[in-house]
This record gives structure tokens, sequence and C-alpha cells, in this order.
């Protein structure tokens, strides 16, 4: 790619990218986009989901449909129950070794069932220890309080504040409390209002909130602190530090949920079998020996699951989870300090462009329609599997706002190219499909400027072919016959010039012209002509049987190769021209083409080319030939084989033959091409032209083959 051509698609990058990435972020910012965003989180949320190292620490005891329906049939207590069924429940997790006990119920009004009923429940609380209340609602709406209720205990958290972000957090104006029969000191508040995103999916929570300047954990984060009631917190900008864990937050105060799986995360136990075995206990139906010590060392969370009883919310994971599992779900992301951390603007602003500049940049790299097309429909999976990468390492990732910018600038550069470059490229491919290789044609497509009218002078391989007898060969055939002759002919030969990189310069009748190095580069360009020349000379006697039977005409071929400078490129005038090649190198090319019958040859090298094509080719040296039209002559080589292995002792005899041809010891000369005029039609050749030359050697020998006619 030339600086030119480098310089322009780098414009048209610049101008996609841009377009894209303004797209993106107008949708983005004004909300269009949070919608789809939340779902492919879900599709994330749901894909990795997994278990924590502690999901086993944390025990869910639920009031089921079961359970309501057990307490009815067996207690004859229907629903609402008392509330000593539920400080039966508290002290049977004490029995059973419970670390914690956090409720997520309500309790904003006195029991039906008297006070008496409350007191029970709260003794319950107070013989539990570490007892977290999950009733507390901050809302900025009506509410019962405007400050903290006086006969309710002021909890006393370790708080370092000292950079300042305290006030930061989330601040409610009202709030609704438990009753205040129901506490007293040692007893955690705990914050369960969570709000749902926009669509309606819970997916953050706020760990902490304040009221009346007071800090009011959410269940998840109280639970932890009634069991660690020294534990500090640290309250910074992007961060809250609960007891050495990190819980990250974004620039509202709210944590993104690690949602574990739905289902077999957490241990469920039905409030039924927790009530029938604590009253079982109680009417010595069981010793104390039976009482279960499987809760021991566990966070117990309780809570509601029964369908009629309103508590199911839907969340990236399920769509019917319970608040109970949401708090367990903060608990479980605090312990495993796996919370996933929130992306500011800024880094999302950045991924964009750094992802839609580079995927605009890369498909510059593919020259050719369908590939960009292809490439295009590809790239998108790149944004998806960073977002699903960054998720598994517990990083948000907004992947559609950098999608649609990747979609909307790579689908620019693809119509951008179809409509402007493509219509260059595709008059290219037209142009050329028939006389370049597809490699060579998708470079030219890089490099359009080479077919401006003109030419530049540069070295060349130029190749001539003709076949031998071809008058004789038309004037047998008819005109059908002759044109599908030529036609199978003029394919097979040219299919493998153009795999050799070869450019097809033109057809005359039965001739071919072609040459290497123009209009685009190639390295080794006399290397390949010749290869090219023998893998033809080996096609033509692969199919020359088939055509013979078909035909009745045995096609040989002679071809002419040099290396050497002339002008190549567009000649003729703005609306009509033809690629070609000028020049005196050019000529004699041509001309070994048709010295090919002095010999009795059908390939010819000049020395050019020959110090060109490097070890791997075997070739013997044929002559120092002056051909018409040039004063000096030009040493002349047939290329035998691209092995690297031909064999030179079969031409031993011709080699110290020509020796004493170039000498003037013509006889001596004659003597050795005689040895071998029946296998070597070359030697023949020159055994004929010595015996000419007997007795009549010119004063001034050059050792040269003089050729009088084209």
């Amino acid at each position: 790619m030339d600086h030119k051509s480098f310089s322009v698609r780098w414009h048209d990058v610049l101008i996609h990218s841009v377009v894209g990435i303004t797209v993106a972020l107008l949708f983005w910012f004004t909300g269009l986009l949070n919608g789809i965003e939340g779902k492919t989180f879900d599709l994330r949320a749901s894909l990795l989901a997994g278990r924590s190292p502690f999901s086993d620490s944390i025990v869910l005891i639920v009031i089921d449909q079961e359970s309501i329906d057990w307490v009815s049939e067996n207690m004859e207590i229907g629903w609402p129950w008392p509330r000593e069924l539920f400080g039966s429940i508290i002290v049977n997790c004490i029995r059973r070794g419970a670390e914690s006990i956090g409720f997520d119920v309500l309790f904003t009004e006195n029991s039906n069932f008297g006070v008496a009923d409350d007191i029970k429940l709260k003794n319950a609380m107070l013989q539990a220890g570490y007892f977290t209340l999950g009733s507390v609602f901050p809302s900025n709406a009506s509410g019962k309080s405007t400050a903290w209720p006086e006969d309710i205990p002021k909890p006393h958290y370790n708080i370092d504040n000292k950079l300042g972000f305290l006030a930061q957090l989330p601040s409610y104006s009202r709030a609704t409390f438990p009753v205040s029969d129901l506490l007293s000191e040692g007893i955690v508040l705990s914050n369960v209002q969570h709000q749902p995103d926009d669509d309606g999916i819970y997916r953050k929570i706020h760990p902490f909130v304040l009221f009346d300047e007071i800090l009011l954990p959410s269940l998840g984060s109280g639970i932890y602190l009634s069991s660690h009631p020294d534990a500090e917190i640290i309250v910074g900008q992007n961060q809250i530090v609960v007891d050495g864990h990190a819980i990250p937050v974004d620039h509202t105060g709210s944590a993104l949920l690690n949602f574990r799986k739905p289902k077999g995360t957490y241990r469920f136990v039905s409030a039924a079998s927790v009530i029938r075995n604590e009253f079982q206990f109680r009417n010595n139906e069981i010793g104390e020996d039976e009482i279960k010590d499987d809760l021991a060392g566990k966070y117990v969370l309780f809570g509601y699951i029964a369908p009629g009883l309103r508590d199911l919310r839907p969340t990236p994971t399920d769509g019917s989870f319970s608040g109970v599992e949401i708090n367990a779900t903060i608990l479980d992301n605090l312990l495993a300090e796996d919370f996933i951390r929130p992306v500011t603007t800024l880094q999302t602003i950045f991924r964009i462009i750094l992802l839609t500049f580079s995927a605009t940049f890369f498909l510059t790299f593919f020259h050719t329609q369908r590939a960009q097309i292809a490439v295009a429909l590809l790239i998108p999976l790149f944004p998806i599997s960073l977002a699903v990468l960054f998720y598994k390492f517990g990083y948000d990732f907004k992947l559609i706002p950098i999608e649609l910018a990747v979609i909307t600038g790579t689908t620019l550069s693809i119509i951008h190219r179809y409509l402007v470059v493509g219509k260059q490229e595709r008059f290219i491919r037209h142009s050329f499909k028939h006389y370049l290789s597809p490699v060579v044609i998708n470079q030219l497509m890089e490099n359009p400027d080479k077919l401006k009218l003109g030419g530049e002078r540069k070295e060349l391989s130029i190749f001539f072919s003709d076949l031998e007898g071809f008058t004789t060969i038309s004037e047998g055939l008819g005109a059908e016959e002759l044109t599908h002759l030529l036609n199978k002919y003029l394919t097979e030969m040219t299919d493998i010039i153009m795999e050799e990189q070869g450019t097809v310069d033109k057809f005359e009748g039965d001739a071919i012209i072609a040459f290497w190095n123009a209009p685009l580069e190639v390295a080794n360009h006399a290397e390949f002509a010749v290869r090219a020349a023998l893998r033809c000379q080996q096609r033509l006697s692969r199919i020359r049987p088939a055509l013979l039977e078909e035909y009745g005409k045995r096609l040989h071929m002679r071809i002419g190769i040099n290396t050497g400078y002339a002008v190549a490129g567009n000649m003729g005038s703005s609306t009509r021209f033809d690629y070609t090649v000028l020049g005196d190198a050019v000529n004699l090319a041509a001309r070994l083409e048709g010295a090919n019958k002095n010999f009795g040859t059908y390939t010819m090298i000049t020395e050019a080319t020959f110090n060109k094509i490097g070890e791997n080719f075997s070739c013997r040296e044929l002559a120092k030939l002056r051909v018409v039209g040039r004063k000096e002559a030009v040493r002349v080589y047939e290329p035998l084989s691209y092995t690297g292995n031909g064999s030179e002792k079969n031409y031993q005899s011709f080699h110290q033959g020509l020796i004493f041809f170039y000498e003037g010891k013509i006889k001596q000369a004659f003597d050795e091409f005689v040895k071998t005029a029946d296998q070597d039609r070359a030697a023949k050749m020159y055994a004929l032209k010595c015996q000419k030359l007997l007795g009549n050697i010119p004063e001034s020998w050059e050792g040269v083959w003089e050729l009088d006619c084209k």
C-alpha cells in the first residue's frame, strides 16, 4: 500500500469511525439502548452464573406454600401467622448453631395476636444475639418518619469517613420502621427496599443508604454486620469496604450483583420443617442430641417464596427470584468479593472509540467486497467475546453502544467501498481478469494509480510464445475447429502464466505475449517467467496426444524470454487503452522465440534472464547470438528443468563442441556435435552449421551465430 493510498484510506477510516461513534453516543446518552443493553447483561449473567466458595455458608429458610398448608392442617393456624411461630424458627436456628440470622419480613404493624405475641418474637431475636431485621423502607415519598424515631435505638457502626464520601451515598428523607416493641440494642435494622432498572429487572442494589444521616445497610450487608459488630466500614468514592471486603459502587452508590444459578446455589429449608422440629423438641418428642447441628457457622436468611405472598422479582438469571434470594446474593458477593465492577462513562467512550477505529481500519486489509462483508459480519463477535470475558473476570462492559458504533462504522466503510472504491475495483477486475492472476488483481486494486494513462520504465521479464507451423495447422482445419483448438491451447497456457503471477499482454492468433514485474512488482520475476515457460512446455506435452486425436494436429510451442528495461503502462487514449510493454528488451524476447527454429529448440532465454534465475534451474548455453536489428551479440540459453538436478552430463559433447565453435576450431566442433546429433536437435543444427563453415571461416571470427531473418 503506497503512502497516498494509505492516506486516503486513513481519511475514510476516520470519517466512518467518527460517524459510527457519534451515532452510538447519541443513542446511548438518550437512554434508547438501555433496554437491549440490559438484556445482553442478563444473557452474560445467565451464561456465566455459578456458585462461589461461600455459597454453602448461606441457608435460606422460606415460607413456601407447603409451609402455609402444613401449619394450617396441623396447627390449625391460618395466614398471617402469629409472631410466636417466627420466634420458634429463630430459636430452632439458634439450637442448630446458626452464625447469624436475618429476616426479610415486614413487621411495621403490631401483631393481631396482641403485644405479648410481639414480645415473644423480640425475646427470640434477643436470644439469637446476632440478628438482622430487614423492615426499614427508605423513601422520598410520604412515610411515617422524617427522622430517626426516638424510641428505636440508633445503630453504632465503626465508620471511617476520613475521605468524606459518606455524604455521596443515597439519602432518603422518609422511612418506614418496624414497630418499636420488637426492637432493642443489638438488633441490626436493614434496608430491604431495592429498586429495579427501568425494564423492571433487579440487577443493582444499594449496599448502604442514609436516613437522617444514619447509615442503613441492606439486609445482605446487615446480616454480616450483625455477626461482626466491630467491623470497620470505609466509604470511598468508588467502593465501600466492609471488614476488608470491597464492594465496588458507581456514582449513585449502587452495586452490580453477580447473580448465581437460580436453582441449586443455596440450600432451601421449608419453614414447616423447622417449626415441626422445634415443637417436637419442646414436646420432648426428640432430644437435644437429635437436633441437627447442620446450621453451624451458617448465615441464615428467612423470607417468603410462596407465590401468594408476592415477594418474587425478576432478575437476570430467573424471572421469579425471591427477595430473600436477592439478599442472599448480596451477602454471597460480599463474602466472595465478586460484585460486578461498574464501568464509567469515560471508560465506555474510550472502548467505543478504540474498537470502532480498530474495526474500520481492520477492514482496509481486505481487498474484495465479498471478503469485507464476511469480515464485517464476524467483527461484531469480538465485542461480544470481550463482554463475556469482562463479565467472567468481574467487570461490566457496555456492549450495545460499542456494537452500534462498530456496525455503523464498518457498514459505512462497505457502502463507501461499493459506491466509490468498488466501482474502480470492478473496472479493474473486469478489465484484467483474463490477463492477471487473482493475487495480482487484488494487489492492483490496492494501488489503482498504476492504471493511469502513460507508462514507467522498469526491469521486466518478457515472454513470447508461438506455435510451430501454425500456418499449416490453420489451413487443415475449419474456422470453428481452429477456434476451439486455439481456445483450449491458450486457456491452458494462460492459466499457468497467471498462476506464476504473470501479466498476459495480448494474444495475436496463436502467439502469447506476457511479462512479469508490471503493473505490480514481482520479486524474482525472471524465475517466475522461466518456470512458467517450463510448465507450459510440460502441460503442452501432456495434452498433445489428446489434441492430436481430436484435431489431427501435433502442437509444439516455441518460447523466447528476455529480462531487461522496458516501458510498461496504459497505452492509448483516455477512453480506450491497453496495458502493454514497449522497448528493445521486448523486441529481443520476440526475436528469441523465432530463433528457436535455428537450433531445433523450443525455449530460449537471454543471458540477462539466466543470470537472475538462480541455481534451481538447470540450463545449457546455446550460442552467442546476433539477431536482426541488433549490433551486439547476446548469449542465449535453453532452460532444461526447474528441479535443480538436471543432468548436464548428457550435454558434455555439446558443451565441448560449443567451446571449439567459439574458438573457431570448426572441425573439432563438428566432431563433437556429430556425436549426439541423432539425439539432440541443437547438436544436429550446429553440425550442419559447421559443415557450411568448414574451409570458409571468416577472418574476424567471433563465434557468433548470425540470424539473417526474424
